[in-house]
C-alpha cells in the first residue's frame, strides 16, 4: 500500500507541471492573440489615417497649383496691361507730336497765305441784281468760282420784291490772287435755267468786282475794279 501511494504521489508530481505548463502556454497564446488584434487595429488606423493624409496632400496640391495658376494667369494679365499702356502712352506721344506738327504746319500756312494776301491785297465781290423794270421771278442762284462751287442761294417772294426795287446781293467776296479767274453764275429765272460765265483778271491791292443783271429772262455782265477800298 505504500508502495502504490508512492506511486501516486510521483505521478502526481509528474502531471501537476505539465498541467501547469499547458495552462501558461495558453494564457501567452490569448495575450498574444490579444496583442496581436491590438496591432492590426492600431495598423489597419494608421493606414487609414495614411490614407486620409495623402487625400490632404493631394488636395493641397491641387490648390497651390491653381494658386500658382492663377498667380501666372495675373502676372501675364499684368504684363499684358503693361504692354498695352506702354502702346498707348507712346501712340499718345506720336498723336501729341503730330497735333503739334499739325499746328505748326497750320500756323505756317496760314503766316504764309496772311503774307501773300498782303502783299498782294487783292479781293473778289460778285453782286447780283435785277431789273426793275421786267416782270420776271428767280428761284435760286448758283455761283462757282474757278470750277469750285462757292454759294447757292433761294429767292422767296420777299427777295424778288427787293430785287426788283433796286437791292444788290453779294454773293462772294474773298481774298484772291492778282491772277485770271473763272466765275460762273447759274440762275433759275421764270423756271428756265440761265447760265452766263465770265473770266475776270483780279488787279493786286484792289477790289475787283463782277455784277450779273438779270434782264429780259438773260443774264448780263459788268467788271470793274477798285483801289483804296480794301481791307489792308
Amino acid at each position: 500500500m505504500k508502495r502504490i501511494a508512492l506511486a501516486a504521489l510521483v505521478l502526481l508530481g509528474l502531471a501537476l507541471p505539465g498541467r501547469a505548463s499547458a495552462q501558461q502556454e495558453s494564457v501567452q497564446q490569448t495575450a498574444y492573440r490579444t496583442k496581436r488584434e491590438q496591432l492590426l487595429k492600431e495598423l489597419e488606423q494608421t493606414q487609414a489615417q495614411l490614407a486620409d493624409i495623402r487625400g490632404q496632400r493631394v488636395q493641397l496640391q491641387a490648390r497651390i497649383e491653381s494658386v500658382i495658376a492663377s498667380m501666372l494667369a495675373q502676372r501675364a494679365q499684368t504684363l499684358l496691361l503693361s504692354n498695352e499702356t506702354n502702346a498707348l502712352q507712346q501712340l499718345d506721344a506720336i498723336l501729341t507730336n503730330a497735333q503739334d506738327n499739325l499746328l505748326s504746319q497750320r500756323d505756317r500756312f496760314a503766316s504764309t497765305t496772311d503774307a501773300v494776301r498782303r502783299r498782294t491785297g487783292a479781293v473778289l465781290v460778285v453782286l447780283l441784281r435785277a431789273d426793275s423794270t421786267q416782270a420776271q421771278t428767280l428761284a435760286s442762284a448758283s455761283l462757282t468760282v474757278d470750277n469750285a462751287a462757292a454759294d447757292t442761294r433761294t429767292y422767296s417772294a420777299a427777295a424778288n420784291s427787293a430785287l426788283q426795287i433796286g437791292a444788290v446781293d453779294q454773293l462772294y467776296r474773298a481774298n484772291i490772287l492778282p491772277t485770271p479767274h473763272t466765275v460762273t453764275l447759274n440762275v433759275m429765272v421764270n423756271g428756265q435755267p440761265v447760265t452766263q460765265t465770265v473770266t475776270v483778271t483780279a488787279a493786286g491791292e484792289a477790289v475787283t468786282y463782277v455784277q450779273f443783271a438779270v434782264r429780259n429772262g438773260q443774264l448780263t455782265q459788268t467788271t470793274w475794279s477798285a483801289r483804296g477800298t480794301t481791307p489792308f
